[in-house]
């Protein structure tokens, strides 16, 4: 939805301006005359609006997968579950994230750091995959 701004009284298309242009990570590129359009973080980052939830991340135990303590998390309730993804699960009732992994008798939630257990369900334990993550958000 177009927007007003209140400094110039201009109406804004949504989203935010986007280069036209992927930045390279290794040599400066003067970039003021490459803005291409205007991006809006929720159509590229939501496939699923309705279904789509973000989650704030508390622990360090999947800093392997790129996700820190603090991130926040773009988590996708209509994905299908499909085994190495990352999920938001709740076992036994507590929330976790972790990697999901199809064993031949069960199921792994795999932790991502050293020093942090992972969490074999076993039978009469109570497993419930929330949501598979698509995005991890942190500050630099």
């Amino acid at each position: 939805m177009p927007r007003l701004s209140a400094e110039t009284g201009v109406i804004l298309p949504p989203g935010q301006p986007l280069l036209d242009r992927a930045v390279p990570a290794g040599f400066p590129s003067p970039a003021a005359d490459y803005f291409e359009m205007r991006l809006s973080l929720d159509e590229h980052l939501i496939s699923h609006r309705e279904a789509t939830f973000f989650v704030r991340v508390s622990g360090n135990s999947m800093t392997g997968f790129g996700i820190h303590d603090g991130d926040l998390l773009v988590v996708d309730r209509a994905l299908d579950l499909a085994d190495r993804s990352i999920v938001v699960a709740v076992v036994d009732g507590e929330f976790v994230v972790k990697q999901f992994c199809r064993l031949p008798d069960g199921v792994l939630l795999r932790s991502g750091a050293p020093g942090h257990r992972d969490i074999l369900v076993e039978e009469g334990q109570e497993l419930q995959v929330w949501g598979v993550v698509r995005w991890s958000i942190h500050k630099l």
